[in-house]
């Protein structure tokens, strides 16, 4: 691992290292508002109320009288669809397989799928709010040209990370360090969002901000082929000089020697930064398959654009709650059992909390003065709710199910009871191709992941 001063090539990988996380605002945001909906925070959209002021659609109901009400159908989708998979996975460690069911509840939320797998095997998913890249197109990634994260870390382990041994360099991290300003630890429970208060410069909790960027890069290499041993490798610049030293001892062994020529290759590097820019190390990538340790893959990428599941189907669960909202209203301003007793006939010494407390109870006698007046006491209940919010509220759930292909066999619904085992695995199998592009998918990714870490290991 290299140390390397803050010149101006490290402050131009940061710059557009800064460029490319800004690029993903977009991104950050459809997956929040995403987020919010599958979990139950379905009222908080911006819209214009009657004065012309923006507010929350919660806050505009609540203003208008009404109580917003949720039937969270996403969360049952999404975890009906990550169910399905758990099912059916084959093989694999249970560690794995937990990191990958969370992965795709993440894939059907935003549309991406992120992990790193690092030397020694060890694989962890990726928070899509501090990762950021290029602009890709590829549906394999393929054209990604730079990929970075955003690490939370105390001073402690980033030493750790990266001193490599050097205690020299260890006191200039801390020595960095020293001269920012870390921001304070926010009161936080367990079980709340981590990324608030967190940017690009700056961590949340009291912890330092270390910015891990990978650039593709073109470099000077030595292509060897080494006949005595049959094999073909790719070599540093700096090596030729024990490349020429090799084959004079080989020619006076009356050995092939080996063939070197000079050549052109793309090589990734990382670089870790600081927030002031300063580049704390610089190497190139250390592992078998001469990449980045970032495993991508998002969903669709038609056109460069990411799209998830879980936003099919956002507008069908806002109507669903206004239907849910406006059949309560109605049910509770409807008059339910209301007694027109007029004032001329309440009896000589009855008050009209006598006439409450007879009125509730289940055998009480209610006298009336009769020849007082030409009316009678009468009980009125209307029933205004069929007006059929029921039928659009039926129908919303069948389209929830069509669109994201979610049918009753598939969240689990009971079969009828003279439905046979096979039809009703058949009528299984069918609804399942609604999915198919969704699991061959996240399959795919995990493929890539298991070549990944299959050469991850540096090579000997």
């Amino acid at each position: 691992m290299e140390n390397t001063s803050n010149n101006a090539a490290n402050r131009q990988v940061f710059e557009v290292a800064h460029s490319a996380w800004t690029g993903w605002a977009g991104l950050r945001g459809k997956r929040r508002r995403n987020k919010d909906f599958t979990y139950g925070s379905q009222w908080g959209d911006t819209v214009t109320d009657a004065g012309g002021r923006r507010c929350s659609e919660y806050r505009r109901l609540q203003e208008s009288g009404h109580e917003p009400l949720t039937n969270n159908v996403i969360r049952r989708l999404v975890r009906s669809v990550v169910g399905r998979f758990r099912s059916g996975i084959d093989g694999g460690t249970d560690i794995i397989n937990e990191l990958d069911s969370r992965a795709l509840e993440e894939f059907l939320i935003s549309g991406c799928c992120l992990q790193r797998v690092d030397v020694g095997g060890r694989v962890e998913n990726l928070n899509p709010n501090r990762f950021f890249s290029n602009v890709m197109e590829d549906v394999h990634c393929r054209d990604c040209k730079i990929a970075g994260y955003l690490h939370n870390l105390n001073v402690g382990q980033l030493i750790k990370m990266l001193a490599g041994g050097d205690r020299n360099r260890a006191r200039r991290i801390r020595e960095v360090y020293s001269q920012m300003e870390l921001p304070g630890v926010r009161g936080r429970s367990v079980g709340d969002d981590a990324e608030g208060g967190g940017d690009f410069f700056t961590a949340a909790d009291g912890l330092a901000r270390a910015i891990e960027v990978w650039t593709l890069e073109m470099q000077e290499v030595v292509e060897c082929h080494d006949r005595a041993l049959g094999e073909l490798y790719v070599a540093d610049t700096c090596r030729m000089a024990d490349i020429d030293a090799e084959n004079a001892r080989r020619r006076s062994a009356g050995i092939a020697e080996i063939d070197a020529r000079w050549g052109i290759e793309e090589t990734w590097h990382c670089r870790w930064f600081a927030p002031d820019g300063h580049c704390l190390a610089h190497y190139a990538s250390p592992y078998g398959h001469r990449s980045h340790p970032f495993v991508i893959k998002l969903y669709p990428l038609t056109d460069g654009e990411v799209h998830s599941f879980v936003e099919d189907i956002i507008d069908q669960q806002k109507y669903i709650n206004r239907l849910i909202t406006l059949i309560d209203h109605v049910m509770g301003a409807s008059a339910k059992g209301v007694l027109l007793f007029p004032d001329t006939a309440l009896p000589e010494g009855f008050t009209w909390n006598d006439l409450k407390r007879i009125w509730r109870s289940t055998d009480g006698i209610l006298p009336y003065a009769e020849g007082c007046c030409s009316n009678l006491p009468q009980q009125i209940a209307s029933n205004n709710t069929n007006i059929g919010a029921y039928e659009l509220l039926s129908l919303q759930m069948r389209l929830v199910e069509e669109i994201s292909g979610m049918g009753s066999v598939l969240q689990g619904n009971a079969a009828g009871t003279r439905q046979g085992a096979q039809l009703y695995e058949r009528q299984v199998e069918n609804a399942t191709i609604a999915l198919a592009d969704i699991f061959e998918t996240f399959n795919t990714f995990r493929h890539l992941r298991d070549a990944k870490l299959r050469t991850a290991a540096p090579q000997v």
